[in-house]
């Protein structure tokens, strides 16, 4: 089996977007997947010694590569698809700009809370510290699918 590319993050260029120190002289193409890793490894103890057994890696997300070159590659998270609350909201929505004032003042729509489509597509997975905490020297690791 092969080993995983391993880097870390250069640089966090926006709500999407991540620079890694890996690229096309490390074997990363554009479409790979790669993991950014929680550097807080989790250590699991044993219930009846408290022995600590080892330590988990845990991802704090997944990325995919959209651009590498030489010495570096850009990785963007995956945009989130909004999902509508309702056909019938959606229907009275569309239609209100057609109605009079007064017809439109009498619709009382029931609202689901739900991100506007510019929300969702902007805040789903940012790599800001704020959601993530992706930061400047996180490692990343390929991901291999394993096949059967």
């Amino acid at each position: 089996m092969m080993e995983p590319i391993r880097g870390k993050v250069a640089r966090v260029l926006n709500g999407q977007e991540i620079v890694i120190n890996a690229g096309i002289v490390d074997g990363v193409t554009v479409g790979m997947d790669f993991n950014v890793m929680d550097t807080n490894g989790e250590d699991i103890k044993d219930p009846d010694t408290n022995e600590v057994l080892g330590s988990i890696e845990r991802p704090k997300i997944r990325v995919r590569v959209i651009h590498a070159q030489e010495k570096l590659a850009v990785a963007a998270s995956p945009r989130s698809k909004r999902v509508k609350p309702d056909i019938l909201t959606d229907l009275v929505d569309s239609a209100i700009p057609t109605l009079g004032p007064v017809a439109r003042s009498l619709i009382v729509t029931p609202r689901k809370p739900y991100a506007s489509p510019q929300k969702t597509a902007k805040t789903a997975h940012a790599l800001d510290n704020k959601d993530t905490g992706v930061k400047i020297g996180d490692p990343v690791v390929q991901v291999i699918e394993k096949t059967e």
